[in-house]
């Protein structure tokens, strides 16, 4: 991993739409169903703030909920993980490891072979197809 990405709130605030600004900068969450459009087929699930590879579109599954979900990040060191006591309930936040960026919560109902169920917001993530290299 790269050296960790730092900038001011503003210039967040000024390079994301909205809606990423809010679920990543700020640990919101984007409406079910309403991000999940990402073309189908080999590629890369990459930051969208910092364009970090989080995610093999391998390991994406379809869990039901509404969230892009995979098995797996791209890497142990893509993704950190921290304790979420909010909403009255305890999760694990997952976050891009290279710039603190909120990406969404891990989950221990996913198929195997982790069992693990990364469920991200699709508006944090942007889709590298495999032939764009």
């Amino acid at each position: 991993m790269t050296d960790k990405i730092e900038k001011t709130d503003a210039e967040w605030r000024s390079e994301l739409s909205d809606l990423a600004y809010r679920v990543t900068r700020k640990g919101g969450t984007e409406r079910a169903f309403s991000n999940d459009s990402f073309p189908k087929g080999p590629g890369i699930f990459r930051c969208v703030c910092c364009g970090a590879a989080l995610f093999d579109a391998a390991t994406k599954f379809d869990s039901g909920t509404g969230w892009p979900s995979f098995y797996a990040p791209i890497s142990p060191d893509a993704v950190d993980e921290r304790e979420d006591n909010g909403w009255l309930m305890r999760r694990t936040e997952v976050v891009c490891a290279r710039c603190d960026a909120h990406l969404g919560h891990v989950f221990p109902d996913g198929p195997p072979p982790t069992g693990l169920r990364y469920c991200m917001n699709g508006v944090a993530l942007e889709f590298e197809p495999a032939d764009a290299s």
